[in-house]
């Protein structure tokens, strides 16, 4: 497969991420630009041979890239998708894909349209384990699914400066949640379906984080079944998924966090067997959720998240972020 001619927007810390596993090609990407606003991130671009700009308008007007790389603040996803759509250009958004429905329905619809890919950045979803538990789930191996606990936390963003876009309630609401919650919801309504309605409790217990650093929802869904989600952002990493069903559970914890995985241990049962526990090896999900997108934009095969998904994750993102306001149930329009 040709690699796929890509600018990146962003060089913080996941936006760096991404140009190191990007930049052995076979990720099916080749980084020829990059965008960002600090002029100190120009050296770092020149470290991979990436033409830089301090503004996408640049990016977007160089006929050689055909996809952009999202990885800016939430706020800003919007305009940057219809800015890329309107440019002919592909586009990989880190999440949350926007901060409303509506927001969500519009980036979608732009992109299909156009007859482009949209790719997320949940790359929970390519994490072995996780992938053997939708594989179950949709083989019926688990019967029918009841209940999901999940939690997902940690404390990296303790040592930020203040003015940091991740610690301005405005741009990341309601705790953890678009940090991390946003991966586990996302898992939660492609193996439950739509959700109904979440009630949230979101507190400031051990920081002077704005948007607070300890939150969890319940969430219910039109079809039945319920969710347990927890992102805190005050506790040393955690991330934990549990999925049970008629048939057995399945139990997913990460050894150390997705910047650097090292693995997975798994335990689990079956209706009348034993409950085992076994390791997985480390694998690289950002990487291969990036591969998936180079091979949808060379037409081999379909982006394995659906516009559908990413819009009722962001269905229940709002009403999660209205939720933590007050502690009230909401229902998920």
């Amino acid at each position: 497969m040709e690699p796929v001619k890509t600018a990146i927007v962003g060089l913080g810390w996941w936006g760096r991420k991404m140009t190191h596993l990007m930049s052995g090609g076979d990720a099916g990407l080749e980084l020829v630009r990059a965008v960002d606003p600090a002029p100190e991130a120009a050296e770092f671009a020149a470290q991979y041979g990436m033409a830089f700009s301090a503004d996408l308008e640049t990016a977007l007007d160089d006929p050689a890239v055909e996809a952009v790389i999202l990885a800016t603040p939430h706020a800003l996803h919007e305009a940057q998708i219809e800015a890329c759509v309107a440019a002919g250009k592909h586009v990989f958004c880190e999440k949350p894909l926007a901060l409303t429905k509506s927001g969500a329905e519009k980036a979608v619809r732009l992109c299909h349209d156009a007859g482009l890919v949209l790719g997320m950045g949940h790359e929970r979803r390519f994490e072995p384990p996780i992938v053997e538990i939708l594989d179950l789930a949709r083989e019926d191996g688990l019967g029918r699914i009841l209940q999901i606990e999940a939690n997902f936390s940690h404390d990296k963003f303790l040592s930020l400066p203040a003015e940091n876009w991740r610690l301005k309630a405005d741009q990341a609401p309601a705790g953890g949640m678009t940090a991390t919650g946003i991966h586990l919801t996302d898992l939660a309504v492609k193996l439950m379906g739509p959700a109904s309605d979440v009630r949230v409790s979101c507190e400031n217990l051990a920081s002077s984080i704005p948007q607070g650093d300890t939150m969890s929802a319940h969430v219910r869904f039109q079809g039945g079944g319920s969710a347990y989600v927890s992102a805190t952002l005050a506790t040393p990493f955690v991330s934990r998924f549990a999925v049970f069903g008629t048939k057995g559970w399945i139990e997913v914890r990460d050894k150390t966090h997705v910047e650097a995985p090292s693995g997975w241990i798994v335990t689990r049962a079956s209706t009348g067997t034993p409950i085992t526990v076994a390791e997985v090896g480390a694998a690289e999900p950002v990487r291969d959720n990036l591969r998936a997108f180079a091979r949808a934009v060379r037409g081999e095969a379909p982006y394995p998240i659906t516009g559908e998904e990413m819009i009722a994750n962001i269905a229940l993102l709002e009403a999660i972020v209205r939720s933590a306001e007050h502690g009230a149930v909401e229902a998920v329009h």
